[in-house]
């Protein structure tokens, strides 16, 4: 599958055993209820990533190291790839390394967020952008669906802050409350132009991101499944995330839902996302 920014890295830059970043590639495409082609998300950002300069917001977050390792294996009950994913992402914290999950859907995040909670010993802080919830309930009877990720997150302990959703339900509406969920929607967010958030005091210090492509507005991201009208903009959604992040320390994150449609802007801007949120947990 490639290796990430392998057109930059020099050879002490991509050793495993002190990169401080680990890509891992989870192409996992099964509950998707819309538009298809996440499987093929995290190889379209790998490549697009040879594209990348190495400076990204004033810092250099190869000059730290990042490794790839090898794609997680997609076949099988998804429980089994959940603990394939969190297996990974947690030998990651226990080696003192970043994991940073490439999509495939948004249900890998249940696996990834869950090894890095289990090496912390810990619930973690969870910043999601995304234009869904994601607090549905064994959505069209699937516990761990896309739709569903964060419900199950939610249940287990982790604190949920989400930025930018534009399309939910009652039923996400009503887990919100329950779960205590910090949110500032899109409409607000966008027609505010609000590009800075503050957690609350008692929000984890160990944040770990989790970043849905749809979160952005069509119009800078139009290849994902469910591209829903009136979302963010590119540079605001990443000040959101860096101002979620003062002050924090940043365990972890993910870039997911990517859909590769054979416009390689999209692949581009999905591997600047992720390089630029690497750069944000350069400051921990």
């Amino acid at each position: 599958m490639g290796i990430f920014l392998d057109s930059e890295l020099t050879d002490a830059e991509r050793d495993p055993a002190t990169a401080r970043f680990r890509i891992i590639p989870v192409p996992l495409e099964r509950t998707v209820s819309y538009g298809a082609g996440t499987a093929k998300g995290p190889e379209a950002i790998i490549e697009a990533s040879n594209e990348l300069e190495r400076n990204s917001n004033g810092v250099e977050p190869c000059a730290a190291g990042i490794t790839t390792e090898a794609p997680i294996d997609c076949d099988g009950p998804l429980p089994d790839i959940m603990e394939r994913i969190a297996a990974r992402t947690e030998a990651a914290i226990r080696d003192g390394r970043i994991p940073v999950t490439l999509g495939g859907e948004h249900s890998l995040s249940y696996g990834a967020v869950t090894g890095v909670a289990r090496a912390l010993g810990e619930p973690v802080g969870i910043v999601q952008i995304d234009a869904h919830a994601d607090l549905r309930i064994a959505y069209q009877g699937e516990k761990h669906s896309h739709a569903s990720v964060m419900h199950l997150l939610a249940s287990d302990g982790h604190k949920l802050a989400q930025y930018g959703v534009r399309a939910l339900c009652q039923q996400e509406m009503d887990g919100r409350e329950t779960h205590g969920v910090e949110f500032v929607d899109a409409e607000q967010l966008v027609t505010d132009g609000i590009h800075s958030v503050k957690l609350p005091e008692d929000f984890p210090r160990k944040v770990y991101v989790s970043f849905d492509v749809d979160g952005l507005d069509p119009s800078i991201m139009p290849a994902t499944g469910t591209p829903v009208p009136g979302g963010l903009g590119y540079y605001q959604a990443l000040h959101i995330v860096e101002s979620a992040l003062a002050g924090r320390e940043c365990v972890g994150l993910d870039v997911v839902e990517l859909a590769p449609n054979g416009e390689t802007a999209w692949d581009f801007t999905a591997a600047q996302i992720t390089y630029r949120l690497m750069a944000s947990c350069m400051g921990d």
